[in-house]
């Protein structure tokens, strides 16, 4: 068993230091013998022997003093509790300094677990970490009541990206990317034209992007539509080019010929362009040490004219064909990346045999058969869902992995944004963002409660309200930001184009932005309640009303306070660990609700619940509708490459049934002796987990390539041992 200390340093456990503390406190008081003293550090160590993953320090010092409370020694518990507090206040000057000391000395797990797409072992990230840290601690000591801060720390909420609050910045973003390109922007005071060919509009696109990764922290998505005129911006210069050339030499051709020659060049310009995009995105790092987190939005039906929608067909092509392909990691070997996440729609253009674009699909469900994207949304379920201010169904991608803006309500109020390519009375979602995230732990509600269910409802409405101050604050901070902060976002488009010194105040308010209430846990929090599953009658009804009774919450605060809450649900990467180890500690072990290292993600069926992938599309379809501030379902599946007939069945079944969902394969490579297979996880004596090579028994995740979905990113770094345990337990749909 190893042991997390307060500084993040993970050390070997040492059931001798607790025998020390009980014979230190106990000197004071001279409660216990020899014998007890024994007793007490034996049934300590047996009960630490049930958990199966790393502990805290904290965590063993809780159990000192509940077993020397029990056992009824009061005084040496006492005088124990004084030993560490005192402890406690000499530590606490230097904590934040210590924590930083082990990041650089690549000694603080925490930290090495946090973000599985980021590598706490560069520079950067540790400069980011670094001021991350910081930013916490000023965000503990200066922004939060203790209230919100104590129940954070317990577990009870999520304060999202603390270590980012510091600053005014939000959350994620759908950029527009049309108005920078075509009206022309400025990057780090230079004047941006519009660009005059396809190439130069990927480049800046990318360039752009790098921009506002570094402007904000979370996900961020562009549509390929936006780059689609410049093919034939492209395609009137190579034609003049090759009309050029034949005159100059002499030479006649038919303008069949001619047509043909031009298109294989524009292929080649289209095929250069993603391939440029592709490989900035993953090498540019922005000031957070990662690469952006990007996605790319396919849907033909948002193309004007049929030329645009032609040659959007073209990218989207190339873009899948060079993600079938990978790209090389150091070994030269094929591999597949964590970016650019890519979003297809499905619509009547492409989901049937028949369709005109079906070949696009038939790639698609190749590509997710061979590096995991893309993600499907489904235009027909999405416009029923997406009612605008219109009254107008809307298809329009999410900001990042899973989080959706709220259906435009702003039309009538005109061009807030000042954005250049502001089309009157059409809703607007480019250039739109949220202000972040507060999420609340649904088991802890339903272990709180004692499953009383009165007493269930009571506190949810008084946790409701935590998170929803704990919200304020987050919006509080946003309010008065200068556009200067980041000209990028607020000043030369992307975002908006607001005057230099005006504060983004009133994108703040009537639906222009959004800020989410998550939630993690309800398959958990259902099962306590009810002793019944998410997939049985009983436990879908009463999940249902708690998804409804999330959105009554969100819907009064909108409409008190004409800020655009929305119900989130949460990817929990580092949390579900963060969560499940609070649960432990708060409630013990309770079968099939605290008895495993992670807790459910949002409304999901339990990873280890064995359901066949069109039923658990269905049923989450529901619970999907009841997350308006963003949701993802998914299934898992085997090797699929040999059988694209059943991925595409899947498709067609996410486009009647489901607006956003994705499949979960494996890509993963051995760099020690060449498997390309499934690596597996294992576990060690002291029940951590890692990835073993099945061939050659290597164990090094730094030579070894692994690929898996976390919570809606492919993530390609080293995973914490709650979201490890999760991965290792999931069970096949299909």
């Amino acid at each position: 068993m190893n042991v997390i200390k307060k500084d993040g340093k993970q050390v070997a456990f040492d059931l001798g230091k607790i025998k020390r503390a009980v014979i230190r406190a106990n000197k004071e008081t001279q409660e216990l013998t020899e014998e007890d003293v024994v007793d007490v550090v034996n049934t300590i160590h047996s009960k630490l022997l049930k958990i199966t993953r790393e502990v805290s320090s904290k965590e063993i010092q809780k159990l000192v003093e509940d077993t020397l409370m029990r056992k009824k020694f009061y005084e040496t518990a006492r005088s124990y509790i004084e030993y560490r507090y005192q402890k406690e206040l000499d530590k606490k000057q230097n904590t934040t300094d210590a924590q930083i000391l082990a990041t650089v000395n690549l000694e603080n797990e925490e930290v090495k677990q946090e973000n599985s797409n980021k590598n706490p072992t560069l520079v950067s990230t540790q400069r980011d970490y670094m001021a991350g840290l910081v930013s916490k601690d000023l965000t503990n000591r200066y922004f939060l009541p203790k209230d919100i801060q104590d129940a954070h720390n317990s577990g009870i909420i999520h304060f999202h990206d603390s270590d980012y609050f510091a600053q005014r910045m939000h959350n994620c973003c759908l950029w527009n990317l049309e108005d920078t390109l075509q009206n022309g922007t400025v990057i780090n005071g230079v004047k941006i034209d519009t660009p005059r060919s396809f190439i130069t509009a990927c480049t800046i696109a990318t360039q752009i992007s790098a921009l506002v990764s570094s402007s904000q922290y979370g996900g961020q998505t562009i549509s390929l539509t936006h780059l689609a005129p410049f093919v034939d911006v492209s395609r009137q210069k190579i034609r003049a080019s090759v009309e050029q050339e034949l005159r100059e030499t002499h030479i006649k051709m038919t303008k069949t010929k001619i047509n043909r020659i031009v298109e294989e060049r524009v292929k080649k310009e289209i095929k250069d362009g993603i391939q440029t995009m592709q490989y900035q995105i993953l090498t540019l790092n922005s000031t957070n040490g990662q690469s952006p987190f990007i996605s790319l939005f396919m849907y033909l039906n948002e193309a004007e004219t049929e030329q645009c929608k032609s040659d959007l067909a073209l990218i989207i092509e190339e873009v899948l064909k060079q993600r079938i392909k990978g790209v090389k990691n150091e070994k030269g070997v094929w591999i597949t990346p964590a970016f650019p996440k890519l979003l297809y729609v499905l619509e009547e253009d492409n989901i049937h045999k028949d369709s005109k674009y079906y070949y696009l699909t038939e790639l698609a469900a190749k590509c997710t058969a061979k590096r995991m994207v893309p993600d499907y949304i489904s235009e027909k379920i999405m416009k029923q869902n997406k009612i605008n201010e219109n009254g107008e169904g809307d298809c329009y991608p999410c900001m990042g992995c899973r989080s959706f803006l709220t259906p435009d309500r702003s039309i009538s109020l005109g061009n807030v944004a000042n954005a250049l390519n502001y089309k009157e009375g059409k809703a607007k979602y480019y250039g739109r963002f949220n202000q972040g995230v507060v999420t609340i732990n649904l088991v802890d509600l339903a272990c709180s409660s004692k499953k009383d269910m009165d007493k269930f409802w009571q506190i949810f409405d008084d946790r409701a309200e935590l998170c929803h101050r704990a919200l304020r604050i987050r919006h509080e901070r946003l309010r008065g930001t200068p556009s200067d902060v980041a000209p990028i976002l607020w000043q030369h488009g992307a975002l908006a184009r607001l005057e230099k010194g005006e504060t983004i105040d009133k994108l703040l308010y009537n639906g222009y932005s959004t800020i989410s209430l998550g939630y993690a846990g309800l398959w958990e929090c259902v099962y306590y309640m009810t002793g019944k599953k998410l997939t049985e009658p009983e436990g879908k009804d009463f999940g249902l009303k708690v998804m409804q009774k999330l959105n009554e919450y969100t819907n009064k605060w909108k409409a008190e306070e004409n800020i655009d809450y929305s119900v989130y649900g949460t990817p929990i990467e580092s949390t579900t660990y963060k969560f499940a180890k609070c649960l432990q500690e708060r409630f013990g072990i309770i079968e099939g609700v605290t008895d495993k290292n992670y807790i459910t993600n949002s409304y999901h069926v339990k990873v280890t619940e064995p359901i066949n992938a069109f039923n658990k599309l269905k049923l989450e379809s529901e619970f999907q509708r009841l997350s308006p501030g963003g949701a993802i379902s998914y299934i898992e599946t085997p090797n699929l490459q040999n059988n694209i007939e059943a991925i595409i069945s899947v498709i067609q079944f996410i486009y009647d049934n489901i607006m956003y969902a994705e499949l979960n394969t494996k890509s993963d490579y051995c760099q020690c002796c060449g498997y390309d297979g499934e690596i597996p996880i294992v576990e060690d004596e002291n029940y951590k987990l890692f990835f073993k090579c099945p061939v050659c028994g290597n164990q090094d995740r730094t030579k070894m390539n692994i690929a898996r979905r976390v919570c809606g990113y492919i993530s390609t770094n080293e995973f914490n041992q709650g979201r490890t345990q999760e991965i290792k337990e999931r069970v096949l749909h299909l």
